[in-house]
C-alpha cells in the first residue's frame, strides 16, 4: 500500500516540495542511492529543481513530520526537490517504479496547486461578497437616514395643513366704523 502523496508535500522556502527520503521510499530505491544519482546528474538539477535544507529546515521537517523522525538523528542535511525536480529524478532512476511513481507524484503535486487555486478564489469572492454587503448597509443606512428626514419633513407638513387656522384677531383699542372701512379696503386694493 503505497503512503499517500499529497501528504508528503510540504511547503519550503516557499516552495512546495518533498523530502529526499519520501521520494527514494516512493521509487523504491534507499536513500543514499538516491542521492548519489542526483550527484552523478547535477546539471539535471537547478536550484528551482532541488536545494539541500538547512539545519533550521531539517529540525522543522522532523518536527512537523513523524515519519520523517529518522532524519533527526541523520549527521546529512536532506534535500527537497518540487514538482520538476521529482519529474527528473525519476527520469534518472530509470526503473519501471521510479517512472510510475514519478505520474503519481506529478499528479498530486497539480492536485494540490489546484486546490490552492480553488481556496484562492474562494477566499477572493468571499472578499468581493462582504464588501459589497459592506457597501450595500452602508446605501442602506444612508436611504433610511435620507427616508427617515423627508418622513418627517412630510409628517409636519401634513400636521400644519391639519390645523386649525387661527382665530382672526381683534385689533386692540377702540375701532371706528371708518377704520373697518378703510381696513376693508386696504385688503381689496392689496
Amino acid at each position: 500500500m503505497l503512503p499517500r502523496i499529497e501528504g508528503r508535500i510540504q511547503v519550503l522556502r516557499g516552495l512546495k516540495v518533498m523530502i529526499d527520503a519520501d521520494l527514494a521510499e516512493l521509487y523504491g530505491v534507499p536513500t543514499k542511492a538516491l542521492n548519489q544519482a542526483v550527484k552523478r546528474n547535477a546539471e539535471r538539477f537547478p536550484p528551482d529543481f532541488m536545494f539541500q535544507l538547512d539545519a533550521a529546515e531539517k529540525v522543522e521537517v522532523v518536527t512537523n513530520c513523524d515519519h520523517l523522525s529518522k532524519l533527526k538523528f541523520s549527521r546529512s542535511l536532506p534535500y527537497a526537490f518540487t514538482e520538476f525536480g521529482a519529474v527528473a529524478l525519476a527520469n534518472i532512476l530509470a526503473s519501471s517504479q521510479a517512472v510510475e511513481m514519478g505520474i503519481y507524484v506529478v499528479r498530486a503535486f497539480v492536485r494540490l496547486r489546484q486546490a490552492a487555486s480553488l481556496h484562492e478564489d474562494l477566499a477572493k469572492r468571499l472578499a468581493e461578497i462582504e464588501q459589497k454587503t459592506e457597501r450595500l448597509e452602508l446605501s442602506h443606512d444612508t436611504f433610511s437616514r435620507n427616508t427617515r428626514n423627508q418622513l418627517r419633513q412630510v409628517f409636519e407638513a401634513i400636521r400644519e395643513l391639519t390645523m386649525p387656522p387661527d382665530p382672526p384677531k381683534r385689533p386692540i383699542g377702540f375701532v371706528t366704523t371708518e377704520d373697518k372701512k378703510v381696513g376693508k379696503g386696504k385688503a381689496l386694493k392689496g
